[in-house]
């Protein structure tokens, strides 16, 4: 059984892992706000447990077993995500702390009933790929609003910012998943957004644009 401590881990490689399968001590020290000392020591578990393997001055290569391990906790937090707020009726804003507390809970058949009852969503409620049992994740072709074009129509999918405050924002503009958009100017000097949605628009900027994918 993975300890609180391993399962914060596993996620914190989700989240940094790149295209080769590596992810850096330096990386996951910065993530996890943890000293490298204490980054090292877990790493030499992590590879007796064949998560991860590792050679000195090089970055660590995550082996298959270990990515299938990270991305089964981020099925944990991104199922109880979405049952909070389809179940629950618990604001988007609002779900990402208590999935991080319930997503340590050690029962396979706690998630899958959780995983039935919301009919094996795909997605999270801030449009993030759920994970299936397996650790398989679908792949989304979605792009950053910030590298739309005047005139474009999009569809905002999904958010890489679950912050209350950002969350908040988007409340009180009453944009949410699946809403239609269209591109009507970009400033030149700051590249930011005026975009037009619900029959109104709106200046986005480009910190914001970044934070939010769509698609055509």
């Amino acid at each position: 059984m993975k300890t609180l401590t391993e399962e914060n881990y596993l996620k914190a490689i989700f989240h940094l892992i790149k295209p080769d399968n590596t992810v850096t001590v330096t990386d996951l020290s910065k993530f996890l706000n943890i000293k490298m000392p204490s980054v090292n020591s877990m790493m030499k578990k992590f590879v007796e447990k064949d998560w991860v393997r590792y050679e000195s001055y090089k970055p660590l290569e995550v082996t298959e077993f270990g990515k299938k391990e990270a991305a089964l906790i981020v099925r944990k937090h991104r199922l109880t995500e979405m049952f909070l707020v389809k179940k629950m009726n618990i604001g988007w804003e609002n779900v990402h702390d208590i999935a991080e507390q319930l997503e340590h809970i050690h029962s396979d058949e706690f998630f899958e009933k959780m995983d039935e009852m919301l009919n094996f969503p795909k997605i999270d409620p801030h449009g993030e790929p759920i994970p299936d049992k397996d650790g398989n994740i679908i792949t989304q072709d979605l792009k950053k609003l910030s590298d739309s074009k005047v005139g474009e129509k999009i569809i905002l999918k999904a958010v890489t910012l679950d912050t209350e405050d950002f969350l908040s924002f988007l409340n009180e503009r009453n944009l949410t998943l699946e809403t239609e958009m269209q591109i009507i100017k970009i400033e030149k000097i700051d590249a930011s957004m005026t975009v037009e949605f619900l029959n109104r628009t709106e200046i986005f900027s480009k910190i914001i644009c970044d934070k939010l994918l769509v698609k055509a």
